[in-house]
């Protein structure tokens, strides 16, 4: 049987949701995972993109600049790939295939159904409708006794 975690292909959106997400993550990694991290830049496909494509890398790179800090500390090495495109889950499953990943792996964004109906339902697309499987790790304020 194939291990999980031993290479998920990992998305992170920014500084913060890399922190969270490594913290969250890395009690799951075993000592040889090789986690392949990355952020899509989603296109407008025709239209108006919503921020310039050199600002969006740069929030990329703070985002692995943080999950790699981390990572280093706790002796795990991580490859990271920026991504382009016009449909996100698309482009984490091209990643995960690009990587011969294990599953794709992520603590899902805050947000009700409305926000998942006008985001493209990123998160049913990577759980219900991708040919890896998907570990929907908990939030890490899952059994704080906070809400958003």
């Amino acid at each position: 049987m194939t291990d999980l975690m031993a290479r998920p292909v990992v998305p992170v959106a920014s500084e913060e949701d890399a922190e969270e997400t490594y913290a969250t993550i890395s009690t799951y990694l075993g000592p040889d995972a090789a986690p392949v991290l990355i952020h899509v830049i989603e296109k407008a496909g025709g239209g108006i993109d919503k921020a310039g494509v050199e600002q969006r890398e740069e929030v990329a790179e703070a985002a692995f600049a943080v999950f790699r800090r981390l990572a280093a500390e706790d002796g795990v090495s991580v490859e990271t790939s920026i991504r382009y495109g016009t449909d996100i889950a698309d482009a984490i499953e091209d990643a995960a295939r690009e990587y011969d990943a294990t599953a794709i792996a992520f603590v899902p964004r805050g947000g009700g159904r409305i926000v998942e109906f006008l985001s493209g339902n990123v998160r049913s697309k990577l759980t219900n409708d991708n040919e890896f499987p998907a570990v929907v790790l908990p939030s890490p304020q899952a059994g704080d006794g906070t809400t958003d």
